[in-house]
Order: C-alpha cells, then structure tokens, then sequence
C-alpha cells in the first residue's frame, strides 16, 4: 500500500471532536451504563423535546422504528427493533443535544447515521482555508453538514426525503455550487433479506433501512481532478457494550495486510486487532481509541459489528468501487490526493485527561472522488440493519453473511 495511505493520519471527525468539544477535565455527565441502557422510546422524547425536525419511520406491524431529523441533516438519530421499549441502537450526544449552545467547529451531536463530504484534509480539503495549517486550531467542519437545517420535500410512513443547496470552497479555493438530496427508506423483512442476500429465521427481530444520497453540480464548471473532487461521506456512531466486536470480511489477496491502516491513533494491542488471511476482528467497547481502514483494492461492501452481551447483529452494506479513486483526507498537503479509504471503524475511548465524549464506536464508509460535470448527480447507497434474538440464529445468520463463528470470536 502507498505510504501515504498506510501512515496518514486521516479523518474521522474523532479524533477532532474531543480536542474540541470536552472541556479538560470535565467527563460526560452521561454514564456508560445509563447510555446503555436508554430504551428507543427515551431517546425518541429526549430528542422530540429539544429538536423540532425530528420525527419517525415506522413499520406497519410497529416494531421496527427508524428516528430521524431535518435539524440534523436528514440524520438517522437512532433505530429499534423492537417498538417504543426496545433497544435503541444508535449513540445520542445527550448533553449536545440538549445543551443551550452550539459548539464553534463541529457539533458532535451523535446518530447511526450522518451525512459528510470529503476530503477532510489535503489540498482539496472542506475542512480548512487556504493557506491555513493543517491543525485542530484551524479545523472548522463546513456549516452545511454539521448546523444546517435540511428542507423536508417528501414524507410517507415508511420514507422521507431531505434537500439542501450550498456553495462551499475548497482549500485550493475551487468553488462548488451544490445540491444534496438525502432518501430515507424503512425496509420490510423481505427488502432486508433481498439486500444482503441471506434468510431472516422467525425468532431474530429486524430493523433495516436504506439511505440513497445524492450529491449535484449545480455550478457552471465541470468538477475535475486537479481542482479537487468531493464524495459522499456516511459516518454511524452505535452504542456499545463491553463485549462489542467489528468484523469486516476483505478479500484474500497478496499482502492484503499493508491495505489495512490501523495506526490512526498509535498502536492497537494484539488483543483487540486481530487480522486473518480475508477477514478482521476489532474490539468495540468504548473503551481505548483506535480506528481502523480499508482500501478499496480489498474491501468488501460489508461490515459488521456484534454485541455478545446483548445478542445483536449490525450489518452495514456500503457499496465499493475497486478501481474507483477515493479522496485522500490526511492532514497535509498530499503527493496522492486520491488514495483514500472506503470503509473505517473507530472505538471510542478516554483522552489522556480522562475526558470522553462516549462511549460509542462508529463503522463509515465512502463513495468514489466525484467527477461530475455541470449539471450531472452522483448517487451513494448504503443499507443498514440490526438483528436481535437467539444466538443460534444470529450466528447462523453471521456465517452466512461474514463467513465467520461467532463461538470462535466469543472465545
């Protein structure tokens, strides 16, 4: 893998929004084991009483319950499998949400997920001025993406549709005109087996969404690689416990290892990174920050994550493009501003103050660089699912899907 890939110290919003947004020595007020426990019910009035776009996707039988806001970008906040009083799967920045004021360079405000655009960092950066340095100091996440309301155009039951327009500039002061259209739509049991291609058993209860985000050219120019492209941007942040595990299936090429960046944050115990020959196990409890990456020369449009403690199964499909260039976002000017990654997972964990925003982990994923000419949209999907129920079937399920024994992980 090229240098800059394996060593760069790229994006995620994470790393950023504690530096930004805890005060030092302050922890979160909200505990691990309140966080954990809140029911979808206490997070859809919690969020009602301080969001006013906020609002639901529901299943005709009502269990399956997807929480979204307009407030928030067309965000989806959190989901449910099992009505009102079921688990809500989704990370609420609690004390964001219903604090009086709004944070200067990012509002980390949670959700399962929320809609960027990249790169971060680099030349072709959205995330700092020109001529500015690549430093937390002079970070600012664009205004569109993170404090914007969306318009809310089309509503039904079981699907929404959110727009906005804006003009953003890029570090080397290309200027895009642009359009984004986001689509919500709840799954029925068949739409989510038909996505990931694998039967549902009776006894697991599902809930399935899809997103379809659609970025336009609006300008009068065509968006060219030496200007600088912009692509689709999918960050979920998910409650977890203390026996969560991401695993991510990649394919099993020659030194399929040196396409997978795991040295964001330092080092990453032995412990809590495991890499076979076609698939990874990475710890998600919340408790150490670290993040991993894939290339797109080995990723696979799925990644997963399992909770052991409360037998739930996360499935995220993105899709992946291998011959596709992926916008670089490492904090520097950059010699390969397309070689980016398409799928990244993060563990949240406590800063060396003792401070955490969490905990939560995250599973993101990319579309391609976006060479759109004037006029021309280009469209990203991505579908998301929590299954709950017995093991057994859960752990059929994951064989099936990731190729993997949840007895061997568990061990």
């Amino acid at each position: 893998m090229n240098s800059v890939i394996k060593y760069c110290i790229a994006s995620s919003s994470l790393v950023l929004m504690f530096s930004c947004n805890n005060e030092p020595g302050k922890k979160n007020t909200t505990t691990d084991t309140t966080a954990a426990t809140h029911s979808y019910s206490y997070d859809k009035s919690f969020l009602k009483k301080h969001n006013e776009g906020a609002f639901e996707l529901v299943s005709d039988d009502s269990t399956a319950r997807v929480l979204l806001s307009a407030d928030y970008q067309g965000r989806v906040i959190t989901s449910t499998a099992e009505g009102n009083d079921g688990t809500s799967f989704g990370w609420l920045n609690y004390n964001l949400i219903g604090g009086a004021e709004k944070k200067k360079q990012f509002n980390p405000f949670g959700g399962e997920e929320r809609l960027w655009l990249g790169p971060e960092g680099g030349q072709f950066s959205l995330y700092f001025k020109g001529g500015d340095s690549f430093n937390i100091n002079h970070w600012q996440v664009p205004f569109l993406i993170d404090t914007f309301t969306f318009s809310l155009d089309q509503y039904s039951k079981n699907s929404a549709t959110f727009t906005r327009k804006a003009q953003l500039t890029n570090y080397s002061g290309t200027v895009f005109d642009i359009s984004l259209e986001r689509t919500i739509n709840l799954l029925s049991k068949d739409n989510v087996a038909t996505a990931i291609s694998t039967n549902i058993p009776a006894n697991v209860k599902l809930v399935g969404y899809e997103t379809i985000n659609k970025l336009t050219n609006t300008g009068k120019e065509d968006w060219t690689k030496e200007k600088g492209l912009l692509s689709i941007w999918l960050l979920g942040m998910f409650t977890p416990s203390p026996k969560t595990v991401v695993i991510i299936p990649f394919k099993p090429v020659a030194n399929a290892r040196t396409f997978i960046t795991d040295n964001y944050f330092g080092e990453i115990p032995a412990d809590r990174l495991q890499v076979k020959d076609s698939v990874l196990y990475f710890t998600c409890d919340g408790k150490f920050r670290s993040k991993i990456g894939l290339s797109p020369a080995i990723a696979k449009p799925i990644a997963a994550g399992f909770d052991f403690e409360k037998n739930v199964l996360t499935v995220v499909i993105p899709e992946v493009h291998p011959d596709a260039p992926y916008v670089n976002s490492k904090w520097e000017i950059q010699k390969e501003p397309y070689k980016g990654d398409v799928i990244n997972s993060y563990n949240d964990g406590p800063l060396q103050d003792g401070t955490q925003m969490g905990p939560f982990f995250e599973i993101e994923s990319s579309s391609p660089a976006l060479a759109l000419k004037q006029n021309e949209t280009g469209t990203y999907r991505q579908v998301t699912c929590h299954f709950t129920g017995d093991y057994n079937s859960l752990k059929t399920m994951a064989r099936q899907l990731l190729g993997v024994n949840l007895d061997d992980i568990k061990k």
